[in-house]
């Protein structure tokens, strides 16, 4: 059999390709018989080999393409390319300006007049057109406005704080009442559902990820394949926030030195307290970072909208499964451990532990019920 030597050429992802590079090119010097068909630059059939070369394999060119759609809630076109929220906005500039032309065109030169009413047709374009963080300028205005507005102090209270508590510290001068603080979360269950309010409810899913680049051109093709029937399944809204957050070694590292005890042979006792060390080392000299895929699912309505949220929380943790990542939804602990460390990504913690529901009272264990136990 001739020998084959393959070069692989990586290529440019085409338009619309998910997860890495979309093709690879291999080339060979094989003989007249063993090459492959090709229309229109792709290989349409296996290879032909003969009697003695039916144990070797030869792989052909799998290009990754999925179709998602794409801007499902984008807003229809009905004048000249401009949404419906557009022109009422460039219709009430044009009606401001003419309001102050025909008000100052009587009293004030031309250009005076002009000088007034540009400013306020360029104003009506750019809260039309522009756009500023993903909203449209005039959603962006009235959200800058609600949070000049809003109280820059809040407590967690059930009802209006009259006064300052008292276990809040001393401030010099007169300060306004702090305002109740409203989160978007009133509630977790212990199945780990968060309630929204309003009927709306939302579970987290936690996933690892995958190396694409390890992957074959055929495993590509079918994790992006796999990526795209999910996002294709889904009905309702859904998150996906990929966080990288500082971790502590130190606990690790203790828990791999108290292993090193046990195990049964001198040798593997030294490399797991080398390890140890190391891993203190890096602690020390470097900042590890850790990144974290968390995937919220979203069910609004007045029934069911909890057991819809799970729902899509588990049909979420089995279709990403399928890709080879390492799913699970989230129950309440846990789910409570995340949004606690996701106040505070600086902080050194760990959200891996459980952690106490808000409803849920943490008390103390004395020295003596831990030796009844």
């Amino acid at each position: 059999m001739a020998a084959l030597r393959l070069r692989r050429v990586p290529a440019t992802a085409p338009t619309g390709a998910v997860n890495g590079p979309a093709r690879a090119t291999r080339t060979a010097t094989r003989p007249a018989h063993m090459r492959p068909t090709w229309v229109r630059g792709q290989a349409v059939g296996a290879f032909r080999s003969s009697d003695s070369d039916k144990d070797s394999i030869v792989d052909t060119d799998v290009e990754v393409r999925a179709r998602i759609a794409a801007d499902i809630e984008a807003p229809d076109k009905v004048f000249y390319q401009l949404t419906a929220r557009q022109v009422a906005v460039l219709s009430a500039g044009a009606a401001a300006g003419y309001l102050v032309f025909r008000t100052t065109s009587r009293l004030l030169p031309l250009p005076l007049v002009l000088a007034l009413v540009c400013p306020v047709i360029g104003a009506a374009i750019a809260v039309a057109v522009a756009r500023r963080d993903g909203l449209p300028m005039d959603a962006w205005l009235w959200a800058a406005l609600r949070f000049r507005r809003a109280p820059a102090r809040a407590a967690a209270a059930c009802q209006s704080l009259a006064r300052v508590p008292q276990w809040a510290p001393a401030t010099t001068g007169a300060q306004p009442a702090p305002s109740v603080l409203r989160l978007p979360a009133t509630a977790i269950a212990d199945n780990g559902v968060i309630d929204l309010g309003d009927g709306a409810a939302t579970a987290l899913v936690a996933a690892t990820t995958i190396n694409v680049g390890l992957r074959t051109a055929a495993e590509q093709a079918a994790a992006a394949g796999a990526y795209a029937r999910w996002l294709n399944s889904l009905t309702g809204p859904v998150q996906i926030v990929v966080s990288a957050q500082r971790v502590d070694l130190t606990g690790h590292a203790q828990r791999v030195a108290d292993g090193a005890q046990t195990l049964p042979h001198p040798a593997l006792a030294d490399a797991a307290v080398d390890y140890a060390q190391f891993l203190l080392e890096v602690s020390q000299q470097r900042d590890p970072l850790w990144r974290t895929v968390t995937i919220a699912c979203t069910a609004s309505g007045d029934r069911g909208s909890a057991g819809e949220a799970l729902r899509r929380a588990e049909h979420t943790a089995g279709a990403l499964a399928a890709l080879g990542c390492q799913t699970r939804v989230l129950d309440g602990q846990t789910a409570t451990a995340v949004l606690t460390a996701a106040t505070d990504p600086y902080q050194y913690g760990d959200a891996s532990w459980a952690r106490a529901l808000p409803q849920h009272p943490v008390r103390a264990v004395s020295p003596f019920e831990q030796v009844e136990r």
